[in-house]
């Protein structure tokens, strides 16, 4: 239990330094893996009406969505 408990409080602290490094870091210019931009371009090819700075969860659950 105890090293458990550690491993879970050692692994927080991990998340919280990498949420602070991603979250001071504009989003256009952060890229979390090489082939960042050619995952964008092949959502982009299957999703191209799909506004992504808001997200309507009813709208994705419509008929046309699916």
């Amino acid at each position: 239990p105890r090293v458990e408990l550690a491993w879970a409080m050692r692994a927080h602290q991990h998340a919280q330094v990498y949420f602070n490094l991603i979250s001071s870091v504009d989003p256009k210019f952060l890229n979390l893996t090489k082939v960042d931009d050619r995952i964008y371009e092949e959502f982009r090819k299957t999703f191209r009406e799909l506004r992504i700075d808001v997200l309507d969860p009813e709208e994705l659950k419509s008929e046309p969505a699916k």
